[in-house]
């Protein structure tokens, strides 16, 4: 097993995985930014060390930076965390070549998967349904209205090395074609530096089903469970819940040996996600992340594993011991991701908190980087902490998530708590009958 591991990330999955590491007797090692220097991940750490200037570009995302942090520190291990380089390939062999253990997939298997059309492509390949479209980049506008004539509108463009909703969009008739492929193209260069972009037939009320799989270096495959993160702002998840509310026992077990099975052909390594789109009785495949997600605390509550010190475990050579029957989630459990954002605009809030007081009481978890007094800083994403509780059906953890909601207290800041309140509460929620158009249309209507 590791002695020391580097935790390559900030904020609440930075102070995540030091406590796994902290419970398993491995050292850890904090990289900062120069805004960062007081943050808890800081604090919490054995050794810290100091990796560039605020922007996350000269620090979280400077490879050669956290590199050599890890080898001044002498660690044995870096842990990507979610977003910054966890999906970043090029680094992943950085850290292999350097003799550093990286806690995640392969290079090759994250490549694979971030890339939006070679998945999908890929996936086909394996058996998994995905969501009628152009099967790779659209060439040029002529390609476009060939495949929205093909497939029927409403169709979406989305960017293929895209993600949170960026370089997407939804067009509902041909006139509105040309003009949403060149913005799209557009958005997608700006946000990932890669113009290429592809089309899918618009679902119109789907639900947004992920499945959890962890896997070892010797093919063993655990599928831990769906998620049901339906419950979106612009594409951007809100509250995740699981097990989901819409899908009974043999859709699951169906679900779940297909990406068992995709995952033996691939030979996978590490965490995974498989996204779906989920309509009518069917499941599309979208994409699969290749890391930890934001919202891996709920399966963590219905099947009490630790998911991070699994994935050091499988990092480290460790076989998954079999599981007879599988996994059968105990209970229910729901996560909201609280936003440092004003409640009106959705504009982030950066600030002091002058005043923090998290909820308690059985099977309620907090994960936040938040103390009395830290600054919340205006460089990075304005998740400030997830909300997690754990009941013995689904009645049992909204009351306990509307009395949590009702208890967290943040000064000094907007955030998102008083939205959230109104969801947890809200009908179509309360019923489990929504997709991911209904939190907008939650909003639209109030």
């Amino acid at each position: 097993m590791f002695k020391k591991i580097l935790i390559a990330n900030r904020g609440e999955i930075a102070v995540r995985v030091h406590r796994s590491c902290r419970e398993m007797g491995i050292s850890t090692v904090a990289v900062h930014s120069e805004a960062d220097a007081d943050a808890l991940h800081v604090k919490m750490a054995n050794e810290t060390v100091c990796i560039g200037p605020a922007s996350a570009t000269d620090s979280y995302l400077n490879m050669t930076a956290i590199l050599s942090a890890a080898e001044v520190t002498d660690a044995e291990a870096i842990h990507p965390g979610y977003g910054f380089l966890s999906e970043n390939s090029k680094f992943s062999e950085m850290c292999e070549d350097l003799g550093f253990a990286f806690i995640g997939p392969k290079a090759e298997h994250i490549d694979l998967m971030g890339d939006k059309t070679s998945a999908i492509a890929y996936a086909t390949e394996l058996g998994l349904p995905t969501v009628p479209g152009s099967g790779g980049v659209l060439k040029d506008e002529k390609h476009a209205e060939h495949i929205a004539e093909k497939i029927g509108y409403p169709v979406l463009i989305k960017a293929s090395s895209g993600g949170g909703g960026r370089g997407m969009k939804v067009v509902h008739e041909k006139s509105e074609l040309v003009n949403a492929f060149n913005m799209a193209k557009t958005e997608s260069k700006a946000a990932f530096g890669d113009d290429r972009v592809y089309m899918e037939k618009y679902l119109i009320t789907p639900r947004h089903i992920e499945v959890q799989v962890m896997c070892d270096k010797h093919g063993g495959v655990w599928v831990l469970g769906e998620r049901d993160c339906s419950m979106q702002r612009r594409y951007q998840k809100v509250i995740e819940e699981t097990p989901s509310p819409a899908l009974k026992d043999e859709q699951r077990a169906k679900l779940f040996e297909l990406c068992e099975d995709v995952c033996k052909k691939m030979s996978y390594v590490g965490a995974g996600t498989f996204e779906f789109l989920y309509e009518n009785g069917e499941f599309y495949f979208i994409e699969m992340n290749t890391r930890l997600q934001v919202e891996h605390p709920v399966t963590e509550m219905v099947t009490g594993l630790d998911l991070v010190s699994w994935q050091i475990k499988v990092a480290a050579g460790e076989k998954l011991p079999m599981i007879n029957g599988g996994f059968k989630p105990r209970g229910h459990s729901i996560e909201c991701r609280i936003n440092a954002e004003h409640a009106e605009t959705f504009r982030p809030s950066p600030g002091k908190v002058t005043e923090y007081f998290t909820p308690g009481g059985p099977n309620v978890r907090v994960d936040s980087s938040l103390y009395t007094d830290c600054i919340v800083q205006p460089y990075y994403d304005s998740m400030v902490a997830k909300l997690i509780v754990h009941g013995k059906d689904r009645t049992d953890a909204m009351a306990r998530m509307k009395r949590s909601l009702e208890e967290f207290i943040v000064g000094g800041i907007d955030t998102n708590l008083d939205l959230h309140k109104r969801l947890i509460s809200n009908n179509a929620f309360l019923s489990g009958d929504y997709n991911i158009h209904s939190l907008q249309q939650m909003i639209d209507g109030e």
